[in-house]
């Protein structure tokens, strides 16, 4: 792998190594193992979205593999604003050995990795988020120890989230349904399961997963529409009895999901928050190797 920009252009037997390598890095930090693979490299963060999970575990990640860490927020760049995006990647593969950027136009980190020299890192667009895939495909293995036969059901908005998490799916044979209201399909350059009734795609799902249905720069929006697609109590019951609930945070408690769920022994949002750092970290160490 040279950047890490996307699930659909990133091959089956990496995405199986990086699941690999993250459940050994998470296991050896429980351990109390220490690593210094990474010891005077240098990554950089570049913020143009807000962040709590994804600064907090590429800082404590990158110091778990021994290296240290540089963050920018947008005021300090103006990536494609107050200067052109491939002369930000240009300057700053001077001085960094990789680099994390979360911003909202897919192109810009498209643009940047075309003309950066070192290995760049999608933590978040518009379009993808595939470091939360990677955590959350984690958290599965986790719980069922093998994804073999494991259904997921995505309920809510097609966003970002959702197209991750479908690309991985697809790419490790795994049943994935999602139920979107109409206009908020998922627009996907593929084929994948879509059932409008969120009863239907539920039913007898491992893993029920939900994201907030407002993202970043969506303020305003209306959500009446969504309301049949809250993750309840009522409706987790047609999941499997051994279902798990995945939400990659942060949560608008009473809307996608009520607090019974989110609080229940089902719900697995934890979870999935701390394995952000250990697949990172797996992604950061396989980009240096």
């Amino acid at each position: 792998m040279k950047h890490f920009l996307d699930i659909k252009n990133t091959s089956k037997e990496d995405l199986i190594k990086l699941l690999n390598l993250a459940q050994t890095l998470k296991e050896e930090v429980k351990s109390g193992q220490q690593r210094d693979d990474l010891q005077g490299k240098t990554l950089g963060l570049l913020f143009q979205k807000p962040s709590t999970r994804t600064r907090v575990s590429f800082e404590i990640g990158m110091g778990q593999l021994g290296g240290r860490v540089i963050t920018l927020q947008k005021d300090e760049v103006g990536l494609g604003k107050r200067e052109p995006v491939k002369d930000v990647a240009r300057v700053l593969s001077r001085y960094v050995d990789i680099i994390m950027i979360r911003t909202f136009d897919h192109t810009d980190i498209e643009e940047f990795s075309d003309f950066a020299s070192i290995p760049v890192i999608n933590g978040l667009t518009d379009f993808s988020h595939p470091c939360q895939a990677i955590a959350d495909f984690l958290t599965i293995l986790e719980n069922f120890k093998s994804l073999d036969g494991i259904k997921i059901a995505y309920l809510g908005d097609g966003n970002n989230v959702c197209r991750s998490l479908v690309e991985l799916a697809q790419k490790l044979g795994v049943e994935i349904v999602v139920s979107t209201p109409d206009g908020f399909e998922l627009d996907y350059d593929g084929t994948y399961k879509q059932v409008k009734d969120p009863r239907e795609a539920i039913k007898g799902a491992d893993v029920v997963y939900t994201d907030t249905w407002i993202s970043m720069g969506e303020e305003g929006k209306s959500i009446e529409i969504f309301t049949p697609y809250q993750v309840n109590s009522e409706l987790m019951k047609l999941a499997s009895t051994r279902a798990i609930f995945m939400h990659c945070l942060p949560a608008h408690r009473g809307e996608e999901v009520t607090d019974e769920v989110m609080e229940s022994e089902a719900s697995k949002i934890f979870d999935q928050a701390e394995n952000r750092m250990h697949a990172q970290k797996a992604i950061i160490k396989t980009l240096l190797s």
